[in-house]
């Protein structure tokens, strides 16, 4: 795989490594704010620090939001930065947490099928061997295999939340070239604001300052920084293999839950790293070339004129301006990035 997939997969594995310390800290701050008021102040922290880091941003370097991006964005934030949370909130009531935890795995599934049958991405049968051994590993960590499993309306209600963060995740792919630091702030500001609004008409006791301060520093960290390098990875491997990555994320908790209270690795904690590292270098040592042909195409997003598909002047700095590709067809190794959305009539 060339060097440049290999940047995408580390900033899909960086952005599970923050995603997934997340659950050992909140879980400390748990005793001391309501779960609606955490989401809140955790969305909060994400759209406020990623607002303020974009402040620091040179002019110029990342295509911004246009009209046409806003039904995509609204879409994102609505499925799942607003949908999504409520339906987990109402379905965790009557569902066991074995079978909740189980199928929060669904999200990587949803996501992949979305992006196959509604987005024409395309997954190679190494991708897919990739993903269903990320999905069940983070199975094997995430279950109580002691509890009662079995499908309820609340369980129902926890695929579809799953669903609609996948809806979210393929829609956020198709904005992937536009700037993500506005992207995650947007995000993280109006679905913050949203769940402050319900916590406080469901008259969740206030949080502290330094409570709350605290909270949106790992929203920052945790969710802000996750999500910006998530979109960035979505830009070179496409919704799918990012979505895989991204699903290790339980195992860093897990490794951070060690680490913070002393808990010992069980044995499915050791199938679960083993399938997880197996299905991370079968992304990794993936090869997808074939001969494949480019329509003409108007966009604009960041880049350079380094990477042999940008050649249209002699500037080497990254920056982002309108340009077209003319219509081509050649034979190159390549993801589904954001040059690379043709569909495949089977796989290579």
């Amino acid at each position: 795989m060339k060097s440049k997939n290999l940047v995408y997969i580390l900033q899909a594995l960086l952005a599970a490594v923050f995603f997934g310390a997340s659950a050992p800290v909140a879980k400390l701050l748990l005793g001391d704010i309501a779960p609606v008021f955490l989401a809140s102040f955790l969305y909060l922290g994400s759209g406020t620090g990623i607002a303020l880091t974009k402040l620091t941003q040179r002019k110029g370097t990342e295509a911004g939001i246009t009209r046409e991006d806003i039904p995509w964005l609204a879409g994102a934030i609505i499925s799942g930065g607003i949908l999504a949370p409520i339906i987990l909130m109402v379905s965790l009531q009557n569902t066991p947490a074995s079978t909740a935890s189980l199928l929060l795995n669904f999200e990587g599934v949803g996501t992949t099928l979305i992006a196959l049958l509604f987005f024409k991405e395309a997954i190679s049968r190494r991708a897919w061997m990739a993903i269903l051994g990320i999905t069940l590993a983070s199975i094997f960590l995430s279950t109580d295999f002691s509890g009662g499993l079995g499908l309820s309306l609340g369980a129902l209600g926890v695929i579809l939340a799953c669903v609609l963060w996948g809806v979210d995740n393929n829609f956020t792919r198709n904005i992937s070239g536009k700037d993500p630091l506005v992207i995650v702030a947007w995000k993280g500001l109006i679905a913050g604001s949203f769940s402050f609004l319900l916590a406080w008409a469901l008259g969740n006791p206030f949080p502290s300052l330094t409570t709350i301060l605290g909270t949106m520093l790992l929203g920052f960290l945790s969710y802000g920084l996750s999500t910006f390098l998530f979109i960035r990875s979505m830009r070179g491997l496409g919704a799918a293999r990012t979505s895989a990555l991204y699903g290790t994320a339980p195992l860093a908790g897990v490794l951070l839950s060690i680490f913070m209270f002393g808990e010992f690795p069980s044995f499915f904690f050791i199938i679960a790293a083993i399938l997880m590292i197996g299905g991370a270098l079968l992304l990794i040592n993936e090869d997808h070339t074939h001969t494949h042909a480019h329509t003409a195409i108007v966009h604009e997003h960041s880049h350079n004129h380094n990477d042999g598909m940008h050649g249209h002047s002699d500037s080497k700095e990254v920056h982002s301006h309108e340009h077209e590709h003319p219509q081509e067809e050649h034979d190159h190794d390549h993801m589904p990035d954001i040059h690379h959305r043709h569909g495949h009539e089977e796989d290579h």
